[in-house]
This record gives C-alpha cells, sequence and structure tokens, in this order.
C-alpha cells in the first residue's frame, strides 16, 4: 500500500547528474505540482547527457536541470529524503540529525559506470530510469496518466 504524498521531496545521489535528477524530473511528471520535488549531490557534476536522453524517450525533459550541492540548497523543508548512493544517505542523516525529516536509501547503480556500445550505454541508463519510476510510483501510488 502507498504511502499519502509527502509535501516535499529531495533525492540525493553523488553528483547530481544521472540518478537524482531521474527521480526529480519523473517524480514531478508523474505528481505536478502536488509535490515539491527537488535534487542534489553530495557534490555538484555535469548534467550527463546520456539520463537526457533516456528521459527524453519518455517524454520528460531534464536538460535545463543544474547540477546542486546539499551545501546550495536554500531551503532544507523537506518532508522526505530518498538518498539513491551511500554518501547521499550519510549526507542526509548527518543534515536531518536535528530535524523531524524522513530518510530513505534507494541503492540504485550509477549507469555512468556502464561499458560497452552506445546502445549497450543508453540500456542500461533506461534500466534505471525505468527502476526508479516504479520504485516512485510504488512508494507514492501509481497513476493512471502522468500530471504535466
Amino acid at each position: 500500500m502507498p504511502d499519502s504524498l509527502p509535501g516535499a521531496v529531495l533525492y540525493a545521489c553523488l553528483q547530481n547528474a544521472v540518478r537524482s535528477p531521474m527521480a526529480e524530473g519523473l517524480m514531478r511528471h508523474y505528481y505536478g505540482k502536488r509535490v515539491f520535488v527537488k535534487s542534489a549531490g553530495v557534490r555538484a557534476g555535469e548534467l550527463d547527457d546520456f539520463a537526457v536522453a533516456a528521459m527524453d524517450e519518455i517524454g520528460i525533459d531534464i536538460s535545463r536541470h543544474e547540477p546542486l550541492e546539499f551545501d546550495d540548497l536554500y531551503d532544507t523543508s523537506f518532508d522526505l529524503i530518498i538518498s539513491l548512493t551511500p554518501e547521499a544517505h550519510h549526507k542526509a542523516l548527518e543534515l536531518t540529525r536535528t530535524m523531524a525529516v524522513e530518510c530513505e536509501y534507494w541503492p540504485t547503480f550509477d549507469p555512468s559506470l556502464a561499458m560497452g556500445s552506445r546502445d549497450q550505454i543508453m540500456d542500461t541508463y533506461r534500466q534505471i530510469r525505468d527502476q526508479l519510476s516504479k520504485r516512485i510510483r510504488d512508494r507514492f501510488g501509481g497513476l493512471g496518466a502522468p500530471v504535466v
């Protein structure tokens, strides 16, 4: 049974360049303005072109995403922080020591480590995108149609 929608969710990973931007884009696509959603990394990297391409395949544009670090967040009033890497989970727990914020850890493979042809690499990104999509819909409730 899915939990009710939180008011604000932060997705966190290592560089805010692949996994957390994908999760942020999916969450925003499925739940629109019903949930404030943001993403951040332990450190900021550069947005990954394969992540942009994988999301574009399903009609979600993350090309304007600007990677942020936790320290760049102007507001830390989140109801839920979902960490996708061990480093991000550690940072989230450190950040929320004195705050009433729920933290969850969803271990997620880094598709930027994939090797092979462009098609093989894209398949890995698609798998991560689809895993995140399923996990989000399982956690927050499946929708008949995305909210845009």
